[in-house]
């Protein structure tokens, strides 16, 4: 069952610099048994990238423009194909940033993604309301996919079929993630009620609860 399955295997919510200035990385990070040179095609290449993620356009090579369809474009600020992707995520009127780190391990190669805020969004109305989970939630949803990917070939990510979107295995899943991503809130110093009350809205946004 989905609701089983894994997205991210670690989380994490920490302080970061990022341009000189002070910020909030949203961290996960999961080990995927294949080599590093295919988890990066199956990152980048646009073939690919439908099968787990989202169509993609653009040019995602080291200064070139990309759009995610129905979701977040920008700029591609670094590019070691293997090893390191950094880019600008521009959605809604606000820019942060994704870096993407794959290393090789004993078993394949661990996927370390950072999402990174700058801390004049923490003042903001969604991150006080949602909190890490609003983008963390997300991301283990395109964790669970790439795996499902990575072990199978893959035809399509589990969020874009509108019956799984709504049945009991998919709400359990994102509630169980953002419940994960409160604890790592916790973990990082904030307050319990205050990270439990940011997850549970998140959840309550992707349930539709």
């Amino acid at each position: 069952m989905l609701s089983r399955a894994i997205g991210a295997e670690f989380r994490e919510v920490a302080d970061r610099e990022w341009a000189g200035q002070p910020a909030k990385a949203v961290v996960a990070s999961r080990l995927y048994p294949t080599e590093p040179d295919d988890l990066w095609d199956a990152l980048t290449s646009a073939e690919r990238l439908p099968r787990w993620f989202a169509p993609v356009t653009g040019d995602l090579r080291l200064g070139g423009r990309f759009q995610i369809q129905g979701n977040a474009g920008g700029t591609v600020l670094r590019c070691d194909p293997g090893e390191a992707l950094d880019i600008t995520w521009e959605f809604a009127g606000a820019t942060s940033w994704v870096t993407l780190r794959l290393a090789q391990e004993e078993g394949g190669t661990r996927l370390t993604l950072e999402h990174i805020v700058p801390a004049s969004d923490l003042d903001g109305e969604h991150w006080r309301k949602y909190g890490p989970a609003a983008v963390g939630v997300g991301w283990d949803l395109s964790f669970l996919g790439l795996g499902l990917h990575i072990a199978s070939g893959g035809g399509k990510p589990p969020e874009t079929d509108p019956a799984w979107a709504v049945s009991d295995e998919a709400k359990a899943f994102m509630r169980g993630s953002a419940e994960a991503w409160a604890a790592a809130h916790i973990a990082s110093g904030e307050d319990r009620e205050t990270a439990l009350r940011m997850a549970a809205n998140t959840a309550a946004f992707y349930t539709g609860g």
